[in-house]
């Protein structure tokens, strides 16, 4: 995102940022596959109860790996901006955050925070909607502009 774009009008608050396309093909594929391989174990018909078993735990782990991929999300208050990646939550006040990036290339936003680190906000990633990233990656950028300490802060 260039610097010379339009600033947009930072969104109503509260707002939540996350990868909506991705989150549905990941719980549709996760709920056809669980789906498939519960009706395969009980379809076929020499499988003792426990292989059966088996079958409906691996569906279930399979199923559990793509809910926890379709977890991310950012959600921006009020008080500051909730981060959600894969198994981590992270809570940030508005001050926290210096600055949003989004770069080409970017698998999703990074948050350059006050302590010196940067955060990776896998909520807003451009891998199949990138328009939709990148919009709600400058909606981000523009409350974090807006409230926090960015550069007119300075």
């Amino acid at each position: 995102m260039s610097e010379s774009a339009a600033r947009p009008v930072p969104p109503a608050l509260p707002v939540t940022f996350r990868p909506n396309r991705t989150r549905a093909v990941l719980l549709g594929v996760g709920s056809a596959m669980f789906v498939t391989i519960g009706s395969i174990s009980f379809l076929l018909e020499n499988l003792s109860p426990g292989e059966r078993v088996s079958f409906l735990v691996t569906a279930a782990l399979m199923t559990s790996v793509l809910v926890l991929l379709s977890r991310p999300k950012v959600v921006a208050d009020e008080a500051g901006v909730t981060v959600v990646n894969l198994t981590s939550t992270r809570r940030l006040e508005w001050a926290q955050i210096l600055r949003v990036n989004l770069r080409p290339g970017d698998p999703w936003v990074f948050l350059d925070l006050s302590d010196g680190t940067s955060l990776p906000a896998l909520g807003i990633q451009p891998g199949v909607a990138k328009q939709q990233a990148i919009g709600d990656a400058r909606a981000l950028r523009a409350l974090a502009e807006a409230r926090g300490t960015g550069p007119h802060h300075h």
